[in-house]
């Protein structure tokens, strides 16, 4: 009850700080958002559903969003695409989809063998996650925000055991990013599909493992009734999405309207970061007793060792090919180093106590 109490009370001190004037008492806006994901899927629509319910709420009507997902707008991996043109006002997706068309935006979901969540989002708000971030999508015409974070994402499931980088070569795997890049390196063939076709690509055999988030999404999704074996993960310690607005509808908010939008989006992102840490919890405890015939397992270390040189390499290349490229690798380096000497004495001092514990 006191923790409900006080976010309404922080609700109300928001709504009241950023009062609009008489003159702009009786506008009202309503936002377009079109979203990566189906109706009601779970996490991710909550996400979105969460922001536009508090944005509403703390305009006292004056800013209403209106969602549609991709059964609606038919372009899931479109949102880019729409919220740039002006169809859409906003978006909510993840930023490493739109590698294809500006390289520098996969940088801020997730990186391999990265940051975690609790060092992305201090990465983001208190680094130079937010100035990088914007530097990449201001030319664009838009602004990009976090969007809401699953946490370390599992490593994908496979119908066959990997044992080396030889059951690699050839593989077909649904991976996106920059770890679909890494993955190339050691041999596997990687595509990005939509949310709504991966168990079919899986069920039919377009693909031959497919990656997609945790225990939470990845049963609900059918996985464990094709694949067996689904392996921890490496490549998304910390997966962001995203919101994206449109720099001229977002210039077009009043600046009360301006930060209700920014406190809702960052709000919404928070609790999904808790939602997924909750509902993976319960989900992963279901997985021994229910699916009995998934395994659990780790890469092989020649395996890790080959993404892990993979992945250095092409940063490198990456960096050298762009200078806006050089920058942001360089900042989440050197933000991983200080931030990981810390999360060494503290997290992994803890659960490494916790795990000598009878």
């Amino acid at each position: 009850m006191m923790i409900r109490s006080i976010f309404s009370a922080a609700i109300l001190a928001v709504a009241t700080t950023f009062a609009p004037t008489h003159a702009l008492a009786q506008d009202t806006f309503t936002l377009k958002l079109a979203e990566t994901w189906g109706p009601n899927f779970p996490i991710f629509g909550d996400a979105t559903k969460n922001m536009a319910a508090m944005a509403e709420k703390m305009s006292n009507g004056r800013l209403q969003i209106r969602i549609d997902s991709a059964n609606k707008h038919k372009a899931p991996l479109g949102v880019f695409d729409m919220v740039r043109a002006g169809q859409y006002d906003m978006g909510h997706s993840a930023s490493y989809y739109w590698k294809g068309k500006v390289p520098n935006t996969l940088f801020f979901t997730s990186m391999p063998f990265g940051m975690t969540a609790l060092e992305q989002y201090a990465w983001f708000y208190y680094g130079d996650g937010m100035d990088l971030m914007q530097e990449v999508y201001e030319p664009l015409g838009l602004k990009s925000f976090p969007g809401g974070n699953t946490g370390v994402q599992m490593g994908g499931w496979f119908r066959k055991e990997i044992k080396s980088v030889e059951d690699l070569q050839g593989l077909k795997m649904r991976i996106p990013g920059f770890a679909g890049e890494v993955f190339a390196e050691v041999g596997v063939s990687p595509t990005n599909i939509a949310p709504g076709e991966l168990y079919t690509a899986l069920e039919r055999n377009t693909i031959d493992a497919v990656e997609w988030v945790g225990p939470a999404l990845d049963l609900r999704l059918g996985f464990q009734q094709i694949a067996d074996y689904y392996y921890t993960g490496w490549h998304e310690p910390a997966t962001e999405l995203q919101f994206l607005v449109n720099q001229k509808v977002w210039d077009g908010l009043p600046a009360d309207l301006q930060e209700i939008l920014r406190i809702s989006m960052r709000t919404a992102a928070y609790d999904m970061l808790i939602q997924s840490q909750h509902e993976n919890a319960k989900a992963w405890a279901s997985i021994k007793n229910e699916y009995p015939n998934v395994q659990i397992k780790n890469f092989p270390d020649d395996v890790f060792q080959a993404m892990y040189k993979a992945n250095n390499k092409l940063l490198t290349e990456a960096a050298a090919g762009d200078e806006l490229a050089a920058k942001i690798i360089k900042s989440q380096e050197d933000y991983l180093k200080d931030s990981r000497a810390y999360t060494d004495i503290s997290e992994r001092a803890y659960l490494n106590t916790m795990g000598t514990v009878e």
